[in-house]
């Protein structure tokens, strides 16, 4: 019996078949996001001992080097993640608190100079935006004193996550050493390829994570030094603003550069506010020429826009965290797709050098 000719062409055939792959591929990440957010509670302490494994993940291999038992050398790390977290987070909350309302003030200040000077209708927004953070931070703290009750479910619940977080880092500490047979009894006949791909992704959000955390300590006491020296009010401040922005890539050392010179506008006048971006641009190029090449070259590389999308869908999701949360992640999927590249692009394809620059940009900070 003669077959009928095929209602559609090859190409479109082709076409459809990669539009139902897509759709599929979509479909599941949609629903992986709506159980993300449904299971936000329990996902969100999971990243955060991730990205505290993965940042001190030398000091704990340090201490087994050193014939320490791996409990003992978990809880040893764990103490240091206590500690450096704990004491970036209180220099950085007792800075801001000093300094926030001179810092708000000087930005009410800059919005009337630009509307005086500059003829910026808008600039009136900044200033109220200044008075309005002025009026949230008294509002908040009224609303402690009347509300007990809300605000110590509010911190129960971060303590809760931040306790839970700190066990989750402790066991991913001292049980890595089993991660190969658990990929090996999750998917037998694909354990190798489960191990390489975890491997792969753990290893970019250690060279992100790392390598971010370096570079924002650089570029803070580079810009602090410089406002202090420019004696710009609410130096200690600014330079922790500008650490704690450069977890966000482009987005928070905009912002907090911006912050910066507006304060430096309204309080030394013209000339030092552009002295203050001259500082904020020779930092910026020390960053993106010289720190960046050094330290995250070996890092998975991902182009600004796509780190602006990832930024900018982590806070449609989560807000503050998603955007913290954003890069590193998207860096753990270039990760994946770099091995299943290497291991599943012919040599001979068109794509091979793709896949040898894809190869070479995730990192292997361990080696």
């Amino acid at each position: 019996m003669q077959t009928g000719k095929p209602l559609l062409p090859d190409p479109a055939r082709r076409l459809a078949a990669w539009c139902v792959v897509v759709l599929l591929v979509v479909g599941v990440a949609a629903v992986g996001i709506a159980l993300v957010i449904i299971f936000q509670s329990a996902v969100t302490p999971v990243l955060l001992a991730l990205l505290g494994t993965a940042l001190l993940g030398p000091v704990f291999e340090w201490l087994t080097k050193l014939k320490l038992p791996r409990a003992l050398a978990a809880i040893l790390t764990c103490v240091a993640l206590v500690a450096v977290v704990g004491g970036a987070g209180y220099i950085v909350v007792t800075a801001l608190i000093d300094t926030g309302e001179q810092i708000v003030d000087s930005l009410r200040q800059a919005g009337d100079w630009l509307r005086d000077h500059v003829g910026i209708v808008g600039a009136d927004d900044l200033g109220n935006v200044a008075d309005n953070a002025k009026d949230q931070v008294g509002k908040w703290g009224s609303n402690l004193a009347g509300g007990v009750i809300a605000g110590l479910s509010a911190l129960g619940s971060l303590l809760a996550t931040s306790v839970l977080a700190l066990l989750l880092t402790f066991f991913f500490l001292k049980d890595s050493n089993r991660a190969t047979g658990l990929a090996r009894a999750v998917a037998p006949h694909h354990g190798e390829i489960l191990e390489a791909m975890g491997r792969r992704a753990f290893e970019a959000i250690s060279g992100f994570m790392r390598g971010t955390t370096f570079i924002a300590l650089i570029d803070a006491i580079c810009i602090t030094i410089g406002l202090l020296i420019l004696q710009v009010p609410g130096a200690v401040g600014l330079g922790a603003l500008v650490f704690v922005g450069a977890y966000i890539p482009y987005l928070g050392a905009t912002l907090s550069g911006a912050v910066a010179v507006l304060v430096a506008l309204a309080d030394r006048g013209l000339i030092i506010a552009l002295w203050t971006l001259g500082v904020i641009l020779a930092v910026q190029q020390l960053e993106g020429h010289i720190l960046q090449p050094m330290i995250q070259s070996r890092t998975v590389q991902m182009h600004p826009a796509m780190v602006m999308l990832a930024i900018t869908a982590g806070a449609a999701i989560a807000g503050i965290l998603g955007m913290l949360l954003a890069v590193p992640l998207v860096a753990a999927a270039f990760g994946v797709l770099g091995e299943l590249r290497r291991r599943y692009v012919p040599e001979d394809a068109g794509g091979s050098s793709v896949s040898r620059e894809t190869d070479a940009s995730v990192s292997d900070e361990g080696s």
